[in-house]
């Protein structure tokens, strides 16, 4: 009995798969209905959706944007029907459309909103080289670099030899530190250029500044930092904060991991001390006793002080999120950095802080998110950002009792740039990532 094999000799026609796997029901089967339990599940979740929904939507949904009163608010819900159990049901969104202006601008004087706009547009120019370096001309770093002084004349206005006077400081420091490195060494360098740098804005900065004003009267209207208010409040202080942070969280948390005893007992003492102390109780320091500290006739800027105390703030908590990345670090990097002949600066520089960032992303970021909603704590000091606007606002009469249409579009506001942060962290992780 003889074996008989069959080999086909021509190619079966392309069929299309199963319409019960691919597409939307594929997807479905998948991962809604692969079992009866995600089946009960999945039911279930949409029931509760819809019951959710079913109640949020008709409260969202209310044509109410004209009136001009909570209770002109009352009276459109009873006219279309929108009666609940407790009478009227529905937002009463009149509220926003007449202070929309003001939560995000505060008592920022009319005519100046072009500034603050202004201002907040150059911040995503100047932030684009950094964040986005691969897609970005990087000529644009030149700007990134005048932009810190920009910001705040743009703002408050005054001088411009302020604004100038100040960047003229870290010239001058740059250009000593050059000069004595080349003589010296670079340590010298950079104690010469600090000294340099603090001489001319503690002795010289003010009087020749004044001297150019008086010459030269070029510049800004005032305003007042008891006129800021609103999401440009939060977003004036929650940015410089987060600016700032960083770099000094980098030194904290290089000072902690030190050899020299003197620097590493100062930058744990710091980082335990303002870790163990609440913002709030950092905020009535820097509104109340911080002027007491100052020389006779000091006039302290508020904002100012109170962007000192967020910044110090969260840099304590960032030296602890950086501190981990180096940790994680294998001792291995450290020895390859040591058999290249680099020095500390250069290995930190080159290989160490480069690899102990990526892996802090997470940590960085969500502590960002942190310090920008914490920035609402300034309306106990009496700063008015958006909660303390709120409550301004429903002091007025007609709008007396308005509480979930005021805090929903705060929350919304807050929420757009906190999840564009958290958006921008996954895809920077995305980016740097070299493992498989």
């Amino acid at each position: 009995m003889s074996n008989l094999s069959f080999v086909r000799t021509e190619m079966l026609p392309e069929r299309e798969p199963p319409l019960t796997e691919v597409g939307v029901i594929g997807w479905m089967r998948e991962n809604l209905f692969s079992g009866w339990f995600n089946s009960i599940l999945t039911v279930l979740s949409v029931l509760f959706i819809y019951y959710v929904l079913s109640g949020i939507l008709p409260w969202l949904i209310s044509p109410t944007w004209n009136a001009g009163s909570l209770r002109e608010c009352r009276e459109i819900l009873v006219a279309v029907g929108s009666v609940g159990e407790h009478g009227a049901s529905g937002a009463c969104w009149g509220v926003i459309r007449e202070r929309w202006i003001q939560l995000f601008f505060g008592f920022y004087p009319s005519q100046f909103y072009w500034r603050p706009i202004m201002a907040f547009v150059l911040l995503a120019v100047a932030l684009a080289p950094v964040l986005f370096a691969d897609k970005v001309p990087t000529r644009l770093l030149y700007f990134s670099a005048v932009y810190p002084f920009l910001f705040p004349w743009l703002l408050w206005g005054g001088s411009i030899w302020g604004p100038l006077g100040a960047a003229a400081g870290f010239v001058i420091g740059y250009f000593v530190y050059k000069s004595v490195e080349v003589r010296v060494n670079s340590l010298a360098g950079i104690i010469a250029g600090a000294v340099t740098a603090l001489i001319w804005w503690l002795v010289l900065f003010s009087p020749i500044t004044s001297w150019l004003a008086n010459l030269i009267p070029l510049g800004l209207e005032g305003v007042r930092s008891r006129d800021f208010g609103g999401m440009m409040l939060s977003l004036t202080i929650g940015v410089v904060a987060i600016g700032m942070s960083l770099p000094l969280g980098i030194v904290l948390a290089l000072g902690r991991k030190s050899d020299l005893l003197i620097v590493k007992s100062l930058c744990v003492g710091f980082i335990e001390f303002i870790r163990g102390v609440p913002l709030i109780t950092l905020l009535f320091v820097a509104s109340t006793l911080l002027n007491i500290f100052m020389p006779p006739g000091t006039n302290f800027d508020i904002i100012l002080r109170v962007i000192i105390m967020a910044t110090l703030f969260a840099s304590a908590y960032m030296a602890e999120v950086i501190r981990g990345g180096l940790a994680a670090l294998p001792k291995g990097q450290y020895e390859g950095a040591d058999s290249l002949g680099l020095n500390y600066w250069q290995a930190q520089r080159l290989i160490i802080m480069p690899q102990a960032l990526k892996i802090s992303i997470p940590g960085i970021v969500s502590t960002f998110i942190g310090l920008f909603k914490d920035t609402t704590l300034v309306s106990i000091i009496g700063l008015l950002d958006p909660l303390g606007l709120s409550n301004a606002i429903r002091a007025d009469s007609n709008w007396n009792g308005i509480v979930w249409e005021l805090y929903g579009f705060i929350a919304l506001m807050f929420f757009v740039f906190c999840f564009g942060m958290s958006r921008y962290s996954m895809y920077l992780e995305r980016k740097l990532q070299t493992g498989h």
